[in-house]
């Protein structure tokens, strides 16, 4: 897995660039994630009505979706994993043990769907990710596996998330967004 590397090419703003309620929301996402205000919301903030309709509409996904957090937090996990991105892995870890997701799943993670023990859901789940990650479309019997688990509604919910995460990845790594530091030295959050 890589990091962003080198400068970022947008840096992240600050109050006068991002605007106060952007400003706010950004310190608020930091403290939950245990860190300083993301460099990732204090970039896309500098778009201030782009921000607010991403933030909007990520937060459908996550926190608010249909899927279990715990299994929407394995999709993100999964995604950054398959495409090296660092930063939101990291991110997404420190979340992930707030929704369930320990230590031996992340392990799990990157071995990915084939590993022992997940469940015959999670093992769908990831083994959907994987190929909408590899071919931007699910096989019938991927599909058939799927449905097998998860309502129709789910489905659409995680095709959506998948394809979602897989975008932040590219903004991330074309913008070298680069990692939050923890709000206080030598800790972070949700360890």
């Amino acid at each position: 897995m890589t990091a962003a590397p080198g400068v970022p090419r947008v840096a992240p703003g600050g109050l006068r660039e991002v605007g106060t309620v952007n400003w706010l929301v950004c310190r608020v996402a930091g403290r939950a994630a245990g860190t300083n205000p993301p460099n990732l919301f204090r970039t896309l903030a500098r778009r201030r009505g782009l921000f607010r309709g991403w933030l909007w509409f990520a937060g459908r996904l996550m926190p608010g979706g249909a899927l279990p957090r715990r299994e929407t937090e394995l999709v993100i996990l999964r995604v950054a994993h398959l495409r090296g991105c660092r930063y939101e892995f990291d991110h997404h870890v420190r979340l992930g043990r707030r929704a369930g997701v320990r230590e031996r799943d992340v392990e799990r993670l990157r071995e990915g769907p084939r590993a022992a023990g997940w469940t015959p859901r999670e093992q769908a789940v990831l083994a959907a990710v994987d190929e909408l990650h590899a071919d931007r479309d699910l096989a019938d019997g991927t599909w058939a596996r799927l449905r097998a688990h998860l309502s129709e509604d789910e489905c659409v919910e995680l095709a959506v998330l998948a394809g979602h995460y897989e975008m932040l990845a590219t903004v991330i790594t074309a913008l070298r967004v680069q990692p939050d530091r923890p709000d206080r030295p030598g800790r972070v959050r949700g360890r």
